[in-house]
């Protein structure tokens, strides 16, 4: 028996008039009553690799290849307001429940020496070297060539932008108290 594209055996393919509804990555996971927030975790997915690709390619051009996107963010947040830092704060400001994951960045940020260690008493203080201050400036030299330039001429103001990252902090915190939420389940 021939099948012809009009198989009743898939009956979409051939569908111009179907409607193409939400853009979503896990239809099962979309509901009526959440639909939208679907589609908010499909963009945050798709935001969150984006961002992360656009880390290691910028960290590259920078002159610092082989690190991850978290080696990259703890590499700022270690560089941040020139202050030394424990992993602790680290992991509190970076918003990571498992430690040892920056330990472990740190660990290769010293061995590529943009990253110096330093106790008091117990405590383990992290500090940006000279190296390290000088991938950060680079870094921040093609982030505002490639990326700060194109955000303006879309023509993203810098109120929408902190309106957005506004928006992302607050949904953070709705997720992180589902998630303890789900842990008592």
């Amino acid at each position: 028996m021939k099948k012809t594209n009009e198989s009743p055996e898939n009956p979409d393919q051939g569908n111009t008039h179907r409607k193409v509804g939400p853009i979503v990555s896990s239809a099962h996971l979309a509901s009526d009553s959440a639909m939208e927030l679907s589609e908010l975790e499909f963009g945050l997915i798709v935001a969150g690799n984006a961002f992360n690709r656009w880390m290691v390619r910028c960290m590259n051009a920078a002159g610092l290849p082989e690190l991850s996107p978290l080696d990259i963010l703890v590499l700022h947040s270690v560089n941040h307001r020139d202050r030394a830092k424990k992993t602790a704060d680290i992991c509190l400001v970076l918003n990571v429940e498992d430690s040892h994951t920056v330990t472990y960045a740190l660990k290769k940020l010293l061995k590529h020496e943009v990253v110096a260690s330093e106790k008091h008493g117990k405590e383990t203080y992290y500090s940006a070297t000279e190296k390290g201050k000088a991938v950060c400036r680079r870094y921040r030299e093609i982030r505002e060539e490639c990326l700060v330039d194109s955000l303006r001429t879309l023509g993203f103001s810098g109120a929408d932008t902190g309106a957005v990252a506004g928006f992302l902090r607050g949904i953070s915190g709705l997720y992180d108290q589902a998630a303890r939420s789900a842990a008592s389940l």
